[in-house]
Protein backbone atom coordinates (compact mmCIF):
# COMPACT_ATOMS: atom_id res chain seq x y z
CA UNK A 1 0.00 0.00 0.00
CA UNK A 2 1.16 3.41 -0.89
CA UNK A 3 2.19 5.38 2.12
CA UNK A 4 -0.27 7.85 3.47
CA UNK A 5 1.16 11.71 3.16
CA UNK A 6 0.66 14.74 5.15
CA UNK A 7 -2.01 16.69 1.72
CA UNK A 8 -3.91 12.91 2.47
CA UNK A 9 -4.12 13.58 5.63
CA UNK A 10 -5.44 17.17 5.05
CA UNK A 11 -7.69 15.86 2.57
CA UNK A 12 -9.66 13.39 4.81
CA UNK A 13 -9.71 15.89 7.49
CA UNK A 14 -11.05 18.47 4.96
CA UNK A 15 -8.42 20.83 6.49
CA UNK A 16 -5.18 22.44 4.26
CA UNK A 17 -1.94 21.00 4.99
CA UNK A 18 -0.92 23.71 7.26
CA UNK A 19 -3.92 23.21 9.78
CA UNK A 20 -2.58 19.79 9.75
CA UNK A 21 0.83 20.39 10.31
CA UNK A 22 0.11 22.77 13.52
CA UNK A 23 -1.94 20.14 14.87
CA UNK A 24 0.37 17.12 14.49
CA UNK A 25 3.04 19.72 15.67
CA UNK A 26 1.47 20.35 18.73
CA UNK A 27 1.51 24.28 17.88
CA UNK A 28 -1.98 24.96 19.18
CA UNK A 29 -4.46 27.65 18.38
CA UNK A 30 -6.68 25.24 16.60
CA UNK A 31 -9.89 24.39 18.04
CA UNK A 32 -10.92 20.88 19.50
CA UNK A 33 -12.93 19.25 16.93
CA UNK A 34 -10.67 20.35 14.23
CA UNK A 35 -7.76 18.57 16.26
CA UNK A 36 -10.08 15.42 16.46
CA UNK A 37 -10.82 15.06 12.71
CA UNK A 38 -7.39 15.39 12.23
CA UNK A 39 -6.34 13.30 14.59
CA UNK A 40 -9.25 10.40 12.75
CA UNK A 41 -8.00 10.94 9.53
CA UNK A 42 -4.02 10.44 11.17
CA UNK A 43 -5.39 6.98 12.48
CA UNK A 44 -7.75 6.08 9.93
CA UNK A 45 -4.79 6.28 6.86
CA UNK A 46 -2.06 4.94 9.79
CA UNK A 47 0.01 7.98 9.03
CA UNK A 48 3.01 7.45 11.37
CA UNK A 49 3.35 10.23 13.48
CA UNK A 50 3.67 9.92 17.63
CA UNK A 51 1.47 12.75 18.51
CA UNK A 52 2.29 15.87 21.20
CA UNK A 53 1.45 14.89 24.56
CA UNK A 54 -1.33 17.54 24.93
CA UNK A 55 -3.47 15.25 21.90
CA UNK A 56 -3.80 12.31 24.16
CA UNK A 57 -7.23 11.35 24.84
CA UNK A 58 -8.88 13.53 22.10
CA UNK A 59 -11.04 10.93 20.87
CA UNK A 60 -13.15 10.63 23.44
CA UNK A 61 -15.96 7.61 23.44
CA UNK A 62 -18.16 8.37 26.73
CA UNK A 63 -20.10 5.61 28.12
CA UNK A 64 -23.36 5.66 30.04
CA UNK A 65 -24.05 3.38 32.48
CA UNK A 66 -26.55 2.81 35.67
CA UNK A 67 -26.20 0.99 38.94
CA UNK A 68 -22.29 0.86 39.02
CA UNK A 69 -22.95 -0.84 42.96
CA UNK A 70 -24.39 -3.74 40.77
CA UNK A 71 -22.74 -6.99 40.12
CA UNK A 72 -23.68 -6.86 36.43
CA UNK A 73 -22.47 -2.98 35.49
CA UNK A 74 -19.72 -3.63 37.56
CA UNK A 75 -18.74 -6.65 35.64
CA UNK A 76 -19.55 -4.22 32.76
CA UNK A 77 -17.57 -0.99 33.87
CA UNK A 78 -14.45 -3.06 34.34
CA UNK A 79 -14.82 -4.30 31.01
CA UNK A 80 -14.97 -0.71 29.38
CA UNK A 81 -11.70 -0.12 31.95
CA UNK A 82 -9.64 -2.86 30.97
CA UNK A 83 -10.56 -2.10 26.93
CA UNK A 84 -9.89 1.60 27.89
CA UNK A 85 -6.35 0.70 29.08
CA UNK A 86 -5.60 -1.28 25.58
CA UNK A 87 -6.22 1.63 23.04
CA UNK A 88 -3.69 4.08 21.78
CA UNK A 89 -3.26 7.07 23.92
CA UNK A 90 -4.86 9.20 21.92
CA UNK A 91 -8.41 7.53 22.56
CA UNK A 92 -10.01 7.52 25.67
CA UNK A 93 -13.30 6.51 27.23
CA UNK A 94 -14.51 8.33 29.45
CA UNK A 95 -17.48 6.39 31.70
CA UNK A 96 -20.69 8.22 33.16
CA UNK A 97 -23.01 7.02 35.49
CA UNK A 98 -26.48 8.06 35.27
CA UNK A 99 -30.04 7.71 37.72
CA UNK A 100 -32.13 5.52 35.57
CA UNK A 101 -35.03 6.64 37.91
CA UNK A 102 -35.08 10.12 36.93
CA UNK A 103 -35.18 10.09 32.88
CA UNK A 104 -35.22 13.75 32.73
CA UNK A 105 -31.52 13.89 34.43
CA UNK A 106 -30.70 11.45 32.04
CA UNK A 107 -31.70 13.01 29.00
CA UNK A 108 -29.77 16.07 30.53
CA UNK A 109 -26.49 14.08 30.50
CA UNK A 110 -27.47 12.20 27.32
CA UNK A 111 -27.82 15.71 25.17
CA UNK A 112 -25.17 17.47 27.68
CA UNK A 113 -22.28 16.49 28.00
CA UNK A 114 -19.90 17.29 30.59
CA UNK A 115 -16.95 16.60 28.15
CA UNK A 116 -16.92 17.30 23.92
CA UNK A 117 -17.65 13.66 23.28
CA UNK A 118 -16.42 11.74 19.82
CA UNK A 119 -18.91 8.47 20.15
CA UNK A 120 -21.61 7.83 22.78
CA UNK A 121 -22.52 3.76 24.28
CA UNK A 122 -25.70 4.00 26.28
CA UNK A 123 -28.15 1.79 28.36
CA UNK A 124 -30.77 3.52 27.74
CA UNK A 125 -34.41 3.19 29.61
CA UNK A 126 -37.18 3.14 27.74
CA UNK A 127 -38.22 6.31 28.42
CA UNK A 128 -39.78 9.46 26.16
CA UNK A 129 -36.88 11.88 26.77
CA UNK A 130 -34.20 9.81 27.01
CA UNK A 131 -35.01 8.32 23.73
CA UNK A 132 -35.24 11.61 22.03
CA UNK A 133 -31.87 12.59 23.33
CA UNK A 134 -30.06 9.49 22.05
CA UNK A 135 -31.97 10.31 18.93
CA UNK A 136 -30.48 13.84 19.17
CA UNK A 137 -27.33 12.92 20.04
CA UNK A 138 -26.86 10.36 16.55
CA UNK A 139 -28.44 13.57 14.54
CA UNK A 140 -25.21 14.73 15.34
CA UNK A 141 -23.22 13.11 12.82
CA UNK A 142 -21.59 11.12 16.00
CA UNK A 143 -21.32 7.07 16.76
CA UNK A 144 -23.84 6.53 18.92
CA UNK A 145 -24.47 2.67 20.01
CA UNK A 146 -27.26 0.97 22.28
CA UNK A 147 -25.84 -1.50 24.65
CA UNK A 148 -28.00 -4.22 26.40
CA UNK A 149 -31.49 -2.20 25.42
CA UNK A 150 -32.63 -1.13 22.52
CA UNK A 151 -35.46 2.09 23.07
CA UNK A 152 -34.25 3.52 19.90
CA UNK A 153 -34.27 0.00 17.03
CA UNK A 154 -33.00 2.18 14.20
CA UNK A 155 -29.61 2.72 16.01
CA UNK A 156 -26.84 0.38 15.95
CA UNK A 157 -27.56 -1.89 19.00
CA UNK A 158 -25.07 -4.63 20.91
CA UNK A 159 -26.73 -6.95 23.37
CA UNK A 160 -28.63 -10.16 23.35
CA UNK A 161 -31.57 -11.64 21.83
CA UNK A 162 -33.94 -10.70 25.24
CA UNK A 163 -37.00 -11.95 23.42
CA UNK A 164 -34.72 -15.09 23.11
CA UNK A 165 -33.55 -15.26 26.60
CA UNK A 166 -37.33 -14.95 27.89
CA UNK A 167 -38.61 -17.85 25.19
CA UNK A 168 -35.47 -20.15 26.37
CA UNK A 169 -36.38 -19.43 30.06
CA UNK A 170 -40.02 -20.36 29.65
CA UNK A 171 -38.53 -23.44 27.10
CA UNK A 172 -36.12 -24.74 30.63
CA UNK A 173 -39.62 -24.38 33.04
CA UNK A 174 -42.08 -25.94 30.64
CA UNK A 175 -39.70 -29.06 29.93
CA UNK A 176 -38.29 -29.43 33.28
CA UNK A 177 -41.86 -29.50 34.95
CA UNK A 178 -43.53 -31.44 32.60
CA UNK A 179 -44.37 -33.98 35.20
CA UNK A 180 -46.32 -30.90 37.77
CA UNK A 181 -49.12 -28.98 36.89
CA UNK A 182 -48.95 -25.52 38.32
CA UNK A 183 -48.12 -21.71 37.65
CA UNK A 184 -45.46 -19.46 36.68
CA UNK A 185 -44.48 -16.24 38.18
CA UNK A 186 -42.11 -13.49 36.56
CA UNK A 187 -40.21 -10.37 38.64
CA UNK A 188 -38.92 -7.59 36.50
CA UNK A 189 -37.42 -3.75 37.23
CA UNK A 190 -40.63 -2.40 35.53
CA UNK A 191 -41.82 -1.44 32.11
CA UNK A 192 -38.54 0.96 32.13
CA UNK A 193 -36.12 -1.24 30.11
CA UNK A 194 -37.02 -2.45 26.65
CA UNK A 195 -34.77 -5.58 27.38
CA UNK A 196 -36.73 -6.54 30.38
CA UNK A 197 -40.30 -6.26 28.14
CA UNK A 198 -38.83 -8.47 25.56
CA UNK A 199 -37.88 -10.83 28.08
CA UNK A 200 -41.46 -11.26 29.80
CA UNK A 201 -42.69 -10.91 26.32
CA UNK A 202 -40.83 -13.91 25.08
CA UNK A 203 -41.82 -15.56 28.21
CA UNK A 204 -45.30 -15.29 28.03
CA UNK A 205 -45.60 -15.80 23.66
CA UNK A 206 -43.55 -19.67 24.28
CA UNK A 207 -46.21 -20.12 26.69
CA UNK A 208 -48.81 -19.60 24.95
CA UNK A 209 -47.85 -21.43 21.67
CA UNK A 210 -47.11 -24.51 23.71
CA UNK A 211 -50.94 -24.86 24.74
CA UNK A 212 -50.18 -26.17 27.99
CA UNK A 213 -52.99 -26.79 30.10
CA UNK A 214 -50.86 -27.88 32.67
CA UNK A 215 -48.67 -25.01 33.49
CA UNK A 216 -50.70 -20.91 33.53
CA UNK A 217 -48.66 -17.64 33.26
CA UNK A 218 -50.64 -16.45 35.96
CA UNK A 219 -48.98 -12.43 36.75
CA UNK A 220 -45.78 -10.21 36.20
CA UNK A 221 -44.58 -8.00 38.97
CA UNK A 222 -42.35 -5.17 39.29
CA UNK A 223 -39.91 -5.11 41.77
CA UNK A 224 -37.63 -2.60 40.83
CA UNK A 225 -34.71 -4.40 41.17
CA UNK A 226 -34.99 -3.53 44.60
CA UNK A 227 -34.35 -6.84 47.27
CA UNK A 228 -37.20 -5.78 49.68
CA UNK A 229 -39.73 -5.13 47.03
CA UNK A 230 -39.21 -8.87 45.37
CA UNK A 231 -39.65 -10.45 48.27
CA UNK A 232 -42.83 -8.39 49.46
CA UNK A 233 -44.19 -8.99 45.84
CA UNK A 234 -42.96 -12.79 45.83
CA UNK A 235 -43.97 -13.67 49.15
CA UNK A 236 -47.67 -12.15 48.67
CA UNK A 237 -48.07 -13.87 45.36
CA UNK A 238 -46.97 -17.41 46.88
CA UNK A 239 -49.33 -16.62 49.63
CA UNK A 240 -52.39 -16.19 47.20
CA UNK A 241 -51.28 -19.11 44.95
CA UNK A 242 -49.90 -21.87 46.74
CA UNK A 243 -49.05 -23.95 43.29
CA UNK A 244 -46.99 -21.62 41.66
CA UNK A 245 -44.32 -23.63 40.56
CA UNK A 246 -41.91 -21.91 38.59
CA UNK A 247 -40.74 -18.38 39.00
CA UNK A 248 -38.76 -16.37 36.47
CA UNK A 249 -36.53 -13.09 37.58
CA UNK A 250 -36.01 -11.80 34.28
CA UNK A 251 -34.67 -8.36 36.33
CA UNK A 252 -31.46 -7.98 38.33
CA UNK A 253 -32.50 -8.95 41.52
CA UNK A 254 -31.75 -11.98 42.92
CA UNK A 255 -30.80 -12.23 46.49
CA UNK A 256 -34.84 -11.45 47.28
CA UNK A 257 -36.04 -14.37 45.56
CA UNK A 258 -33.61 -16.26 47.17
CA UNK A 259 -34.52 -15.54 50.73
CA UNK A 260 -38.18 -16.30 49.97
CA UNK A 261 -37.49 -19.29 48.18
CA UNK A 262 -35.51 -20.74 50.52
CA UNK A 263 -38.19 -19.87 53.35
CA UNK A 264 -40.67 -21.44 51.09
CA UNK A 265 -38.64 -24.88 50.56
CA UNK A 266 -38.44 -24.84 54.37
CA UNK A 267 -42.17 -24.74 54.92
CA UNK A 268 -43.31 -26.67 51.89
CA UNK A 269 -40.73 -29.45 51.86
CA UNK A 270 -38.41 -30.96 48.91
CA UNK A 271 -41.52 -32.20 47.10
CA UNK A 272 -43.08 -28.62 46.31
CA UNK A 273 -39.57 -26.85 45.55
CA UNK A 274 -39.91 -24.03 42.87
CA UNK A 275 -37.86 -24.24 39.30
CA UNK A 276 -36.53 -20.37 38.95
CA UNK A 277 -34.71 -19.21 36.18
CA UNK A 278 -33.18 -15.84 36.69
CA UNK A 279 -30.32 -13.38 34.67
CA UNK A 280 -26.50 -12.57 35.58
CA UNK A 281 -24.39 -14.75 37.50
CA UNK A 282 -22.92 -13.21 40.15
CA UNK A 283 -21.36 -14.65 42.94
CA UNK A 284 -24.86 -14.45 44.69
CA UNK A 285 -26.02 -16.46 41.74
CA UNK A 286 -23.01 -18.88 41.64
CA UNK A 287 -24.20 -19.45 45.41
CA UNK A 288 -27.41 -20.00 44.89
CA UNK A 289 -26.88 -22.53 41.73
CA UNK A 290 -24.69 -24.59 44.29
CA UNK A 291 -27.24 -24.58 46.82
CA UNK A 292 -29.46 -25.77 44.46
CA UNK A 293 -31.73 -23.09 45.32
CA UNK A 294 -31.44 -21.64 41.42
CA UNK A 295 -32.47 -23.76 39.01
CA UNK A 296 -30.99 -21.88 35.96
CA UNK A 297 -28.68 -18.82 35.67
CA UNK A 298 -29.12 -16.92 31.57
CA UNK A 299 -25.38 -14.76 31.76
CA UNK A 300 -25.73 -11.79 28.68
CA UNK A 301 -22.22 -11.41 29.52
CA UNK A 302 -21.24 -7.82 29.44
CA UNK A 303 -17.37 -8.32 29.22
CA UNK A 304 -18.52 -9.87 25.28
CA UNK A 305 -20.92 -6.50 25.04
CA UNK A 306 -18.15 -4.18 26.05
CA UNK A 307 -15.93 -5.12 23.76
CA UNK A 308 -17.74 -5.52 20.81
CA UNK A 309 -19.82 -1.91 21.49
CA UNK A 310 -16.08 -0.60 21.24
CA UNK A 311 -15.05 -2.30 18.32
CA UNK A 312 -18.68 -0.95 16.47
CA UNK A 313 -17.38 2.81 17.92
CA UNK A 314 -14.11 2.26 16.23
CA UNK A 315 -15.53 0.81 12.95
CA UNK A 316 -17.99 3.43 13.14
CA UNK A 317 -15.13 6.35 13.62
CA UNK A 318 -13.26 4.87 10.58
CA UNK A 319 -10.18 3.67 13.23
CA UNK A 320 -11.08 0.00 12.37
CA UNK A 321 -10.99 -1.97 9.55
CA UNK A 322 -12.47 -5.35 10.59
CA UNK A 323 -15.96 -5.60 10.33
CA UNK A 324 -18.03 -5.93 13.43
CA UNK A 325 -20.59 -8.73 14.20
CA UNK A 326 -24.07 -7.20 14.19
CA UNK A 327 -25.72 -10.62 14.92
CA UNK A 328 -27.01 -11.03 18.89
CA UNK A 329 -24.29 -11.77 21.59
CA UNK A 330 -25.35 -14.87 22.86
CA UNK A 331 -26.04 -15.64 26.03
CA UNK A 332 -24.79 -18.43 28.31
CA UNK A 333 -26.96 -20.75 30.01
CA UNK A 334 -25.49 -21.73 33.76
CA UNK A 335 -26.61 -24.65 35.76
CA UNK A 336 -24.80 -26.26 38.85
CA UNK A 337 -22.87 -28.87 37.09
CA UNK A 338 -21.55 -26.04 34.69
CA UNK A 339 -20.23 -23.28 36.74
Amino acid sequence: MTKATLKDVADEAGFGTATVERVLNGRGGVRPETVERVLLAVRKLGYGRTLPEPHRGVIRIEVILVRPETSFYSRMNQAFERIAASLDHSITVHRTFARENDPVDFARIVANPKLRRSALIVVAPDHPDVVESVRKAAGLGIPVVQIMTRPAPELPYVGIDNYAAGRTAAHYMSQMLSARAGSFVALCHSGAYENHKERIRGFSTYLDEQGDAAHRFTEVMFDRDDEHDAMELLGRALARDPGIIGVYSAGGDNNGVAKVLKANALKSGADAKIFWVGHELTEQTRRYLRQRVMSIVLDQAPEIQARRSIDLTLKNLGLMDVEVSTEPVRFLTVTSENL
